[in-house]
């Protein structure tokens, strides 16, 4: 049978569960596929791979190659390697990632561009998927195509005919061969964006036309359409459905011998910390639309150690209550602290089958929802389709054949993808679905850390960390006005909530700290959001609401090192913050007030999204990225004439985009460029590490 090699790097299983599709569907093609992950280096050696490689890779953090992939990255980033290192390598790549990043799939990238660097050639063209939109709408074409270019690969080398250039499948335009130089990467990458921004408004167009064509005939049925129910024509279509997934996971369920168990069996890549809790202050008013909480952290007894701009994760656990009610359903609340043994089926057909990692063996059950499974993860595709089969409802059996078939797909996007579904809730919703644990343990994801910025400077709090946070509140999925609140950030809200200050900076009352909740923090790999080496750099910061965090840990260092060196040159700092209301949620004010004065913060720029007027002599102005426009001249000056940085923290959606926007516009007006020349300037400046972002 024709070889082929398959890699895959994951952060949260979605490149995995792609790499283990095309795995399955290999066998019916008359291919095998040699499954690994790039972590598993003693599994395959690409410097000796005859076979065409074919790679699936997700992108995380700020455009990065996933954790799993990071030591091969490292390996092949070596400049010392010949060109022609990878000259017997034929690929095809499929990226993943997030349009609405600005680095969209840059983890696929970083490892295309330097295979082919490394005189590697492409047998099939390379995919972006794009989970803005739906991944499926380039991952399925992208794998159909993958057998008819994997045939062509096989004759080609089977009838030894000349591998000269690239072997591609049909497609709108081939991908380039050649080899880009490095500092190329990102503004290449850039550019891209421009042209995708208005390539997605075509391509959502003809969506939604597609869209309002197929419903147009059911308009009087659409109200209908939910979770549960479909309307024609979709209720009365031939579905294309995917293979169901082979089940591989054999679960055993021991009684407990009274062992007590830690946290400490979490699994992290990462050293982990247990520091405690020292002070909680709500930086809010009550009244605010959201609430933001500062918690400091006491690291004093750790080696635990970070710079202002620093991101660190907290090792967080699923709340109680869904649990609970999700152990209830499945018909195990008896059987919450038994042992969970696991082992691989024998007569599995499923290649390559592994325990999963983050599953310790011995764990109690409880332990298992509570931490290591991400039990809101919103379920995939092939979820659903397992789950079918574990269905006795014919209504309900047809229903989740809907929403995991192709024809299905916008009603899958609707409900489940941008509902943000989890396993509870689909498990609420169809009644007659009695999945086995197994299935959920080979569906549902490891329980992520959630990232923080530091929002403190440790020359300014010696032994503490700061952190700030949103409670983050959104609709529940399975029941109407019940609002669900973020794992992560629910948790800590209740954890704090007994020792909870207003709006000061007083030091807790005696005795707290003794009382002081624990939490477990493990540091960030990619540390890149610092000040400038040298301190004379001008500074423009944008952090509209938390995005402020890692500022003002800047501002704490810079006035420190001010102390220490006095007479020292600094070079000025702007501030662009913005927040909905003056009086409401403002944070930091009286922190800011003081950097203003004592020179440390030489412009503040506030906006304020939902006051009318804000009592400045300037009209008001209701976004960061206003403000960056008014002070065109200024902003254009520091970043292009005094080679000064700018820092952007906060929401990746909509407000990095349209600050992104806004320096278009700002260097195209004040150099007198065309956008597409000032998008250059911009890929140039984030190439040379100037202009820096901590976006989520």
């Amino acid at each position: 049978m024709r070889r082929f090699l398959l890699l895959y790097a994951t952060q949260q299983g979605q490149a995995k569960a792609i790499a283990e599709e095309i795995c399955e569907k290999a066998v019916t093609h008359g291919f095998s596929a040699d499954l690994h992950c790039f972590s598993e280096s003693d599994k395959y050696d690409l410097k000796t791979e005859t076979a065409p490689l074919v790679v699936v890779v997700s992108t995380t953090g700020n455009g990065d190659p996933p954790d799993t992939a990071r030591k091969f990255v490292k390996a092949i980033q070596d400049r010392s390697l010949p060109a022609d290192f990878f000259a017997h390598l034929r690929y095809g790549l499929l990226g993943l990632g997030d349009s609405e990043y600005t680095y969209f799939c840059n983890g696929g990238k970083i490892i295309d561009k330097r295979l082919q660097e490394l005189g590697a050639q492409r047998f099939y063209d390379t995919g972006h998927a794009d989970d803005c939109v739906g991944l499926e709408l380039v991952v399925e074409p992208w794998i159909d195509g993958l057998w008819a270019a994997l045939t062509k690969h096989f004759m080609s080398v089977g009838g030894k005919e000349e591998m000269s250039g690239t072997l591609t499948a049909a497609s709108d335009a081939s991908p380039r061969t050649d080899p880009v130089a490095p500092e190329l990467l990102h503004i290449e990458s850039q550019v891209e964006l421009l042209r995708l921004d208005n390539s997605r408004k075509k391509d959502s167009e003809v969506l939604e036309q597609s869209a309002v064509n197929k419903e147009s005939s059911a308009l009087a049925a659409d109200f209908e359409s939910s979770l549960t129910r479909s309307g024609p024509p979709l209720s009365q279509a031939s579905l294309n459905i995917p293979a169901l997934p082979p089940e591989y996971l054999q679960v055993c369920l021991q009684e407990p011998l009274g062992q007590e168990e830690s946290q400490t069996s979490v699994t992290s890549v990462d050293p982990v910390f247990h520091v405690p809790i020292s002070k909680a202050v709500q930086l809010t008013t009550k009244d605010a639309i959201k609430t933001t909480l500062l918690v400091e952290l006491d690291i004093s007894k750790t080696n635990f150690s970070y710079q202002p701009g620093d991101a660190f994760n907290v090792i967080c656990p699923n709340s109680d209550s869904e649990v609970q009610d999700l152990v209830q359903r499945l018909q195990l609340a008896d059987r919450l602290e038994h042992r969970v043994f696991l082992k691989i089926k024998a007569d599995t057909k499923k290649k390559g089958a592994a325990l999963p990692q983050h599953v310790p063996e011995g764990c109690s059950l409880r332990f298992l929802f509570t931490w290591c499974l991400e039990i809101r993860a919103v379920p995939k595709k092939a979820f659903l389709r397992a789950l079918v089969d574990h269905t006795g409802d014919g209504a309900e059996r047809r229903r989740l054949q809907e929403l995991c078939s192709r024809q299905g797909a916008p009603d899958y996007n609707r409900f489940v993808r941008d509902a943000r579904a989890c396993v509870l809730g689909l498990l609420r919703a169809f009644p007659s679905c009695r999945p086995p644990l197994g299935l959920l343990l080979e569906h549902l994801p490891k329980l992520q850390p959630r990232p923080y910025s530091c929002a403190s400077s440790s020359l300014f709090h010696p032994g503490k960390l700061h952190f700030i946070f949103n409670i983050v509140e959104f609709p529940s999925d399975s029941a109407a006005g019940i609002l669900r609140r973020g794992v992560c950030t629910g948790w800590l809200a209740t954890l704090v909530e007994s020792m909870l200050q207003p709006n000061t900076r007083a030091p807790p009352a005696d005795g707290e700290e003794a009382l002081a909740p624990q939490i477990s923090i493990s540091p960030r790999t990619t540390n890149f959001f610092h000040l400038p080496n040298d301190p004379s750099a001008p500074v423009i910061m944008v952090g509209p609401g938390a995005g402020v965090a890692p500022f003002i840990g800047f501002l704490q260092h810079r006035e420190k090192l001010r102390e220490q060196h006095l007479g020292g040159r600094f070079g000025a700092t702007w501030l662009f913050f913005g927040c909905r209301h003056k009086d409401r949620d403002y944070l930091f004010r009286e922190e800011l007030r003081h950097f203003l004065k004592c020179g440390i913060l030489t412009h503040l720029k506030v906006s304020f999204s939902r006051d009318a007027r804000v009592g400045e002599e300037e009209a008001p102005v209701k976004y960061v990225q206003d403000h960056i426009q008014r002070h065109s001249k200024q902003v254009a000056r520091v970043l292009l004439h005094e080679n000064g940085y700018i820092y952007v923290c906060g929401d990746a959606k909509n407000m990095a985009k349209d600050v992104n926007d806004a320096l278009v516009e700002v260097i195209s007006k004040e150099v007198g460029v065309e956008k597409l020349e000032a998008m250059r300037t911009l890929a140039t400046l984030k190439e040379e590490k100037r202009y820096l972002q901590d976006i989520w």
